[in-house]
């Protein structure tokens, strides 16, 4: 990793935001020539499980993907976008799941369905005692379709909620108060707090939604996918090793390290300002 990395920190304004709303954007996270490359590969995952029987009308849900195209490791550490990750999480952190979603169209809208509202991390919701709950992780979706408008299986939030253990989620009609469609154009990242009450939406248009999911937590935590990427760890570099969940050993995840956490020794030497325990 060279130190072009620092040029992406996060910043004061982003910061702020993600406190108060529990997430941000960063339009033109990726080029115009990654969302093409990204997009050829998704689409030729998609055929394939297209012809291993997956519905056509129905909605991709495609985890652990990672080791599918060296494209998707390499944003595992990007530059423009892991400098944010630490700047929230710190140094202690992993890629603990990961997904790929297509969303493809189907039809006009039949009605003003309350979507499916959640928090992520599942039983974490009802087990970890404290008020609000614990951030513990972060993920980052990168938009390789244009969701700039509405109605196109859009992903939707409720700002500011991550801070509410519970919201008033409409039995059937209509969304949550203060509900919104994020509008992402292609390239888009947004890093949101995995306590953001959010959801998926229907796609009611006709281009076809696909969107990279990265979730980054701390190290002591579990992944959430079957995960295959300890095959990639001989021919990374050890941040990026890090990364892909490699230790020492088990205690090593409770309590690091310098060889467990090289990210650590990498910001001590360049902004030691965010390698502080």
């Amino acid at each position: 990793m060279d130190p072009s990395y620092l040029d992406y920190r996060l910043t004061a304004d982003e910061k702020e935001i993600f406190e108060r709303d529990g997430y941000f954007m960063v339009e033109d996270a990726l080029t115009a020539d990654q969302v093409e490359a990204l997009t050829r590969t998704t689409d030729a995952i998609y055929a394939r499980k297209l012809e291993e029987g997956h519905p056509p009308r129905q909605s991709m849900f495609h985890p652990n993907f990672i080791p599918d195209d060296p494209q998707f490791a390499d944003l595992v550490d990007y530059k423009k976008t892991l400098p944010k990750v630490w700047g929230i999480l710190g140094w202690n952190i992993y890629l603990y799941h990961a997904h790929l979603i297509v969303t493809p169209p189907i039809g006009e809208p039949e009605s003003n369905k309350t979507f499916g509202w959640h928090q992520d991390s599942g039983r974490v919701n009802k087990e970890m005692e404290s008020h609000p709950r614990p951030r513990l992780s972060l993920k980052i979706a990168y938009f390789l379709s244009d969701t700039s408008q509405p109605g196109r299986g859009n992903f939707w939030v409720v700002p500011g909620s991550h801070l509410q253990d519970t919201i008033h989620v409409p039995n059937g009609d209509g969304q949550p108060e203060g509900a919104v469609p994020v509008l992402a154009k292609p390239g888009t990242a947004v890093f949101f707090d995995r306590r953001l009450w959010h959801a998926a939406s229907p796609n009611w248009s006709d281009i076809t939604r696909k969107v990279l999911f990265y979730g980054y937590g701390y190290r002591w935590i579990r992944t959430k996918d079957d995960m295959t990427v300890a095959s990639l760890w001989e021919q990374s570099d050890p941040i990026r090793r890090q990364l892909l969940g490699w230790g020492i050993n088990a205690n090593g995840f409770y309590s690091p390290k310098d060889d467990d956490v090289p990210l650590r020794g990498w910001l001590r030497e360049h902004s030691p300002a965010d390698a502080t325990d």
